[in-house]
């Protein structure tokens, strides 16, 4: 049998293993905690323009209403893999929220019919964006710095407000001295488009690149008119298509003789660019900055 005290030394050996194994299990637990307390609240937002702005501030939302659809509409920056989908914007999954306890929940004016059965849930604030006879980038900076608060961070509203302003900028300088007039549209279905002016992300970002657009119509309180073809017919000007095209339309459009005798077209000056959420905010701007400059250079 071994001595008493060479028991005694492996039992409090032992003893100090066990110990330190459940400290390191109980720091290894709390370390989730203290990086998401680091990181700031966790926020749920109805709103894509409030969730791209919150993913473009390093803090992306838990989850977001309408997942795939945002990838379709809004393309990047893209939602983690981590984020959840409520289901629809307009009847969000509430059990599912309710499951998730976030802190706070973001919505915009369109969702505010939401707002009684959200606030059962946690606290709901409304931000908006494309106010009537305000123009769109104070607005944009006001809303980003709001959001930078909300999640402790001020900072970093500054720095995505510096860093916006510096790619529009740069952007800029890349464009050739003249460039004739653009007519930005999105397609509704095979003979109606959004064309976008006055009021709207898309001239905000035409008006910092020196840009001139082609549409002067009226534009409602997001910068578009609901037009059918025929009011195109005679702008003749570069045109920019923004995707998706609604399903069939493309096709559609490869038979339609209005669409083919149309100045741009027939010209073959029509510029396709990828998804950009014509509602965002400065991420949006960027975006479509980056897409536009890039697809004129590639022109003729």
């Amino acid at each position: 049998m071994l001595p008493i005290s060479l028991l005694s030394r492996a039992f409090s050996f032992g003893l100090f293993l066990l110990i330190a194994l459940l400290i390191a299990l109980l720091l290894f637990a709390a370390a989730p905690l203290a990086q998401a307390e680091r990181s700031g609240p966790r926020l749920a937002s109805l709103d894509w323009t409030l969730a791209e702005t919150l993913i473009a501030l390093g803090h992306p939302p838990i989850a977001v209403g309408q997942v795939s659809a945002y990838h379709a509409w809004v393309g990047e920056p893209s939602l983690p893999d981590s984020v959840i989908d409520l289901g629809l914007r307009s009847q969000p999954n509430l059990e599912r929220l309710a499951a998730l306890a976030p802190q706070r929940i973001l919505i915009s004016p369109m969702f505010a019919n939401q707002r009684p059965r959200l606030e059962r849930i946690a606290p709901v604030s409304e931000l908006a964006l494309y106010t009537p006879n305000e123009a769109p980038w104070p607005q944009m900076l006001t809303l980003t710095q709001t959001l930078a608060h909300l999640i402790d961070d001020p900072a970093a509203g500054e720095s995505l407000i510096e860093a916006t302003h510096a790619s529009l900028v740069s952007l800029r300088e890349r464009l050739p001295e003249t460039t004739e007039p653009l007519l930005i549209v999105q397609f509704m279905d095979a003979r109606h488009v959004r064309v976008f002016g006055e009021g709207g992300l898309y001239q905000m970002v035409l008006e910092r690149l020196g840009l001139e657009n082609a549409w002067q119509g009226s534009t409602n309180a997001w910068g578009f008119s609901l037009v059918s073809l025929e009011a195109l017919a005679t702008i003749d000007a570069r045109l920019v298509v923004v995707e998706p095209y609604p399903q069939g339309v493309e096709e559609q459009l490869a038979n339609s003789g209005l669409w083919q005798h149309l100045p741009s077209v027939a010209t073959q000056r029509v510029i396709r660019l990828p998804p950009v959420w014509s509602f965002g905010a400065l991420p949006s701007a960027t975006r479509f900055a980056e897409s536009l400059v890039g697809a004129l250079e590639a022109q003729p």
